[in-house]
């Protein structure tokens, strides 16, 4: 049986993320180049997934067609959950995936780019998504903010997983409600 990956945001040549910053004023991507995380997201996939793997992209793989290229290559067969930066026409991504959703239900949980709305995790319990980079969804009482991450979510974006694609038992592990 395949193993399931997930990951989400590679941003693929997205080199002005090399310049976004955290409150703290530390950069969200600590690399000295574009090319240096390139190819360390492209060498760490590789290193975990094997070619009969199965790996959900949870959107924003790339910044244009030359960074969607970037995909080639890369093991697994691939389902892309689009993003709100995965603009291209369909066909370019039906290149390097083999299907395209918007959302997906799996082991319990809803995959997603953007978080879904807290409302709906009575449907599904728990909601696996990107979009937030090093941020995480945060748990309100009553209309206050806790400051918590709210455990329901799980960002899997690159910033959370060193990376790397996660398998989907270690993103669900010890996941209880």
């Amino acid at each position: 049986m395949p193993n399931v990956f997930l990951i989400s945001d590679t941003h693929f040549l997205h080199s002005n993320f090399l310049t976004f910053k955290k409150a703290d004023g530390s950069f969200v991507r600590p690399f000295s180049s574009v090319e240096e995380v390139d190819e360390l997201m492209r060498s760490n996939w590789n290193r975990v997934v094997s070619k009969g793997d199965k790996v959900y992209h949870l959107g924003d793989v790339a910044m244009n067609k030359r960074g969607l290229q970037l995909m080639d290559g890369l093991n697994g067969s691939k389902v892309l959950i689009k993003g709100n930066h995965d603009r291209e026409e369909i066909g370019q991504y039906l290149k390097y995936f083999r299907d395209i959703r918007a959302v997906h239900v799996l082991a319990d949980c809803i995959l997603s780019h953007i978080p879904v709305h807290v409302d709906q995790l009575s449907r599904f319990k728990r909601n696996l998504h990107g979009h937030l980079h090093h941020l995480r969804v945060q748990s309100y009482n009553d209309g206050d903010h806790s400051g918590e991450p709210d455990p329901r979510y799980r960002n899997v974006c690159v910033e959370h997983i060193n990376y790397t694609p996660i398998p989907l038992e270690v993103a669900i592990k010890d996941w209880t409600l």
